[in-house]
């Protein structure tokens, strides 16, 4: 778990490695495997909490609700996906102030038109540079504490190249952006560039367009940041996808065993013994 603020350990110079989560169990799961911070994924709640695609369907009020829900199941810090900040700088200022509110100790806006879409998907357009400077300096003038991170997103990579999301990430930075995230870069001759050209915290995302690294090649490419969104909501679909499959075809659970053997393994992950201490002490 990071004690210190995420700014404190980005300087530190060493990668920092976010799972994505879309629910407080996910979160419970992250922090009991080991990992010391969390990525909130728009991706995944679309999905998994809501049954949408990742399409601008989902609201800034129900991103915080998840939001406040995961910080309150978990000591871990959080970075949260907030899209384009839900409107103008004007509503930008209110999102950053309802997910600091939250809990979120950065926040991620982007630079797609409204309604976005998820970054791995075709048919994204971006808003201009100079409404994105307004959505920047309005982030960095509204957070309450200067610990809360900007992360600022360019899609502009699909649509104009490489060179256009070096150069948008590098006026993000100087606007004030705290952490550049250009999006899906799809050959390892990009991920070589943008930490090297970038004049800020750097952040891959390993997403289906994003070349697989491990942690080890991210770190040695000068990654400051790196986030796995579809760790979770991918292993859930598939491991669903399996077991019910099995009771269907065969009238049987597959792993009943891992519901005998984990009960008590995940009942002790989400505090029930301490609740049932809690009610103890009322009782005379």
């Amino acid at each position: 778990m990071i004690t210190k603020s995420l700014r404190s350990r980005l300087n530190e110079n060493k990668l920092l490695s976010a799972v994505g989560v879309y629910n407080p169990l996910t979160a419970l799961l992250a922090q009991d495997v080991g990992f010391e911070c969390l990525y909130m994924t728009g991706y995944g709640i679309a999905m998994a909490n809501y049954g949408y695609p990742d399409i601008g369907l989902i609201t800034m009020s129900e991103m915080v609700d998840t939001a406040r829900r995961i910080t309150d199941r978990t000591s871990l810090p959080l970075i949260a996906d907030a899209d384009t900040g839900y409107g103008t700088a004007l509503n930008i200022i209110r999102t950053v102030k309802e997910y600091e509110r939250a809990g979120v100790k950065a926040i991620q806006i982007e630079d797609q038109t409204w309604p976005k879409r998820c970054g791995h998907m075709s048919g994204k357009s971006v808003i201009s540079t100079a409404e994105m400077r307004s959505k920047i300096l309005a982030a960095v003038d509204s957070r309450q504490s200067e610990d809360t991170l900007i992360i600022a997103r360019t899609d502009v990579l699909a649509l104009e190249g490489i060179d256009a999301a070096i150069e948008r990430g590098n006026l993000y930075a100087q606007w004030g952006a705290d952490v550049i995230f250009i999006e899906a870069p799809n050959h390892i001759s990009m991920l070589k560039r943008i930490p090297q050209e970038i004049s800020a915290y750097t952040l891959i995302n390993l997403a289906p367009k994003t070349p697989s690294v491990s942690m080890i090649e991210i770190e040695k490419l000068g990654f400051d940041l790196a986030i796995y969104p579809g760790i979770c909501i991918t292993a859930t679909y598939e491991a669903c996808i399996k077991e019910l499959s099995h009771l269907r075809d065969t009238g049987n659970q597959k792993n009943m065993d891992y519901w005998k053997n984990n009960f008590a393994k995940m009942n002790d992950m989400v505090g029930l013994s301490q609740y049932r201490d809690s009610e103890n002490s009322y009782v005379k």
